[in-house]
């Protein structure tokens, strides 16, 4: 029985040899496998038989040990490495290796989720980032915004290269620089007066139709659906954009509805509260007057030739400017885009309004061409500083825009910030102020991506945006080491893994992500040469157990002859 036992406890030798050849093999075939996880096998003793028990010592003799005989080994385990492999830069923007203990998450076309550390990811036709072998890379999905809630559930990331299409709404304006302390204070409008305007029976009023009007000759100004229009008239130095145009009848038919018209479109400030006195009116004699608002940034040059009755190729206006506007200030530009990424034009006409021991104080004139309603009027506000020159805040400054039947949300709201203002006295006499940013966005096409370490991928779009379209999920685990490998470098959860706690790259030490890289694989090669010698030794020496015992055995046979 003990030649038997030597070669039964030999083959248990073999057979775990056997294994660890195998295993050893696995890791040295995968060692160029991307993100492989190299396997050790760890092995332990059998059943012994125990030929004698152990004694206590006694009042005599001592204690004995047990005597026993082992009979052979077993493989106890087989433990899976997930040591941090090597990184090594791909070029690829899809391409991503994590540096910590989390793992990829993937999903079937069952649904079923599984876990890599395979980054090799590209676009699929569907523009889905998928594994290689199409199973779909789960992520947080940002919000129209850009947004992403890493709380929240996963899903498939979707990136429409050349096929998702971005405009935004302008929500604020930042503009900034030196309005200048040392600038006069403005005092004065534009005043600019009309000839007389007469009919056949005397002197116009407000309410006399346009119809009636007459020039000196008698001659009708005016016919119902005649077009007048109102081009070339400057402002603040300045040409004023576009044609304005009033259509008798239509818009109006009288000579107040005509000066509601001009005030609109010469975009006058009319609030009673500003104390300008500004706006269109008819005097007793007839005479339109046309009362700018105060500065030189509002001073308005009116001709003859600016009011144009189209319709009958005349001019039926003269005027005369009969004050000067007074008080130093400037015009600026605003750029801005409706929800459709169309272009929307704005200005602001700043103006000293006052100088005082407390600091000076600014007023702007906020106007628009785009502006869809009857005037061009946003609304007015002031800007105010200390007596060194530094911001102190702002009134007035959340506009809007009406934008009706342009397709786009009406109206366009923004907020103008003047917090970079400063109001310091320029030795150069002049005040030097800009449009320094805005929000909105023109139309643009998603052109290219990119995966920060955060695992939030960014789209690149033609308008030169940036937004986030999602961001990488990360699932850890209490113990990955249960986890199981099935192809394809993925493994799913076992009831000894623990369920997957899904998160964001950079939380619960799911590690970071690294962008254009993959992760290589972990086999050290001469720790398994080093388990290869020994796992062969270890089965030659068996294989030597049991053709000694057998040899031994043929001599008790000889024996017995």
């Amino acid at each position: 029985m003990g030649l038997t036992s030597a070669m039964n406890t030999a083959v248990t030798g073999l057979q775990t040899s056997q294994v660890m050849l195998e295993t050893i093999g696995d890791n040295i075939a995968n060692v160029n496998t991307t993100a492989f996880k190299s396997n050790r096998v760890d092995l332990e003793s059998q059943f012994a038989l125990t030929l004698r028990s152990a004694t206590a010592p006694g009042d005599v003799l001592g204690g004995t040990n047990p005597v026993q005989v082992g009979l052979g080994s077993a493989v106890g385990a087989i433990q899976r490495s997930f040591v941090q492999g090597s990184i090594a830069p791909t070029g690829s923007n899809s391409d991503l290796a994590i540096q910590g203990q989390g793992f990829f998450v993937l999903e079937d076309a069952d649904g079923a989720q599984l876990y890599t550390r395979d980054g090799a990811f590209t676009l699929d036709a569907n523009s889905q980032l998928v594994s290689r072998d199409g199973l779909l890379v789960q992520a947080f999905i940002a919000d129209a915004t850009g947004e992403v809630d890493s709380s929240g559930a996963v899903g498939s990331v979707t990136i429409p290269l050349g096929a998702l299409k971005l405009a935004r709404a302008t929500s604020e304006v930042s503009v900034g620089g030196n309005l200048n302390a040392a600038a006069s204070v403005a005092t004065a409008g534009t005043v600019v007066t009309s000839d007389a305007l007469i009919t056949g029976t005397g002197v116009a009023t407000a309410a006399t139709a346009l119809t009636t009007l007459i020039d000196a000759q008698g001659n009708a100004l005016f016919a119902d659906g005649d077009l007048v229009t109102l081009s070339g008239a400057t402002k603040g130095g300045f040409a004023l954009p576009g044609d304005e145009q009033f259509t008798i009848g239509t818009d109006g038919t009288t000579v107040q509805d005509f000066m509601t018209f001009l005030e609109g479109a010469l975009a006058i400030h009319t609030d009673p509260a500003l104390g300008e006195n500004a706006g269109v009116t008819l005097d007793a004699a007839g005479q339109m007057v046309i009362a700018g608002n105060f500065g030189e940034s509002n001073a308005l040059e009116i001709e003859a030739g600016n009011i144009v009755n189209t319709t009958q190729g005349t001019v039926p206006l003269a005027f005369t400017q009969t004050s000067a506007a007074a008080g130093e200030g400037l015009t600026m530009q605003l750029d801005l885009f409706d929800s459709l990424g169309g272009p929307v034009s704005a200005r602001l006409r700043l103006a000293l309004e006052s100088k005082t021991d407390a600091g000076t104080t600014w007023r702007f004139y906020a106007e628009s061409v785009d502006d869809s309603d009857v005037s061009n009027v946003l609304g007015t506000g002031t800007v105010s500083f200390d007596p060194n020159g530094q911001f102190i805040g702002v009134t007035g400054n959340e506009l809007s825009i009406d934008h009706a039947n342009s397709g786009a949300t009406s109206p366009l709201a923004f907020t103008v910030d003047f917090a970079a203002a400063t109001g310091l006295s320029d030795g150069s006499g002049t005040s030097t102020f800009t449009q320094l940013d805005q929000d909105g966005l023109p139309e643009g096409t998603l052109q290219d991506f990119a995966v920060d370490e955060e695992g939030l991928i960014v789209g690149t779009f033609s308008n030169a945006h940036q937004q986030v379209l999602g961001q990488v999920a990360l699932a850890t685990f209490v113990n990955p080491h249960g986890l199981k490998l099935v192809t394809d470098n993925n493994y799913v959860v076992t009831a000894n893994s623990g369920d997957a706690n899904i998160t964001a790259p950079k939380e619960s030490n799911a590690g970071r992500i690294k962008p254009g890289s993959l992760e290589l694989s972990n086999v050290d090669l001469a720790r398994e040469f080093i388990g290869l010698i020994n796992a062969s030794t270890g089965f030659s020496a068996n294989s030597r157990v049991i053709t000694t015992a057998d040899e031994l055995l043929q001599e008790l046979l000889l024996i017995a002859r």
